[in-house]
């Protein structure tokens, strides 16, 4: 595991915390030499089995979903003198 002052953490922490994400490998911040803080990579992501259903349950139906919707009588391709 690789060893940093926490000065030099401090200077160049968003470089740092790339490479541990990155790599994977976890950096230990030290001051004076006695370890603070331990820099880890984050878990994998939890990927599901499928990508099917993996919406269900985030929709929300509102309204008629069976009826048209608009009239008959204002679509334009029903309308016999419009269509020639």
């Amino acid at each position: 595991m690789e060893r940093v002052p926490v000065s030099k953490f401090k200077a160049t922490c968003l470089a740092l915390l790339e490479r541990v994400r990155r790599t994977g490998q976890p950096i230990l911040v030290t001051r004076r030499g006695v370890p603070i803080a331990q820099v880890i990579p984050p878990p994998p992501r939890e990927r599901p089995e499928s990508w099917l259903g993996s919406l269900k349950g985030t929709g929300r139906i509102t309204g008629d979903i069976l009826s048209p919707a608009l009239e008959e009588n204002v679509w334009e391709a029903l309308d016999s003198d419009r269509s020639r």
